[in-house]
């Protein structure tokens, strides 16, 4: 699931629109979208981001719901976990936060998973 994020951080579209990249807020085009992140094992996730530093998902073959809250620190995304998920760092952190991706976009996890940004909440 922390895959998810590599991308989220420097988003350069926000539901589909071009807009300017903005340096004061670099989740902004993640907010109103999903990130997916299929693992190489064929697991998916889905995580949206909010403007007020909040986030929630679901890793839909398990109906298993997660949230908590992220910052960008030393340019990595963090996520906070609450409750903590068993087996991961709380905070989780992903480096690479500032790679940017548009809704649409698909590219490979370090771990050999595939991430995703689709426009809208699904």
């Amino acid at each position: 699931m922390r895959w998810v994020l590599l991308g989220a951080a420097a988003l350069a579209c926000v539901s589909g629109a071009a807009v300017a990249d903005d340096a004061a807020d670099p989740m902004a085009a993640a907010y109103g979208n999903t990130m997916v992140f299929v693992d190489k094992g064929g697991m998916e996730s889905h995580t949206y981001y909010n403007a007020d530093h909040t986030f929630t998902g679901v890793v839909p073959s398990m109906s298993y719901k997660y949230g908590g809250t992220w910052e960008i620190k030393d340019g990595k995304l963090c996520r906070t976990f609450n409750p903590e998920v068993p087996g991961r760092a709380n905070p989780d952190c992903d480096p690479d936060a500032q790679a940017a991706h548009a809704v649409g976009d698909s590219w490979d996890a370090p771990d050999g998973g595939k991430v995703s940004l689709t426009a809208g909440q699904n």
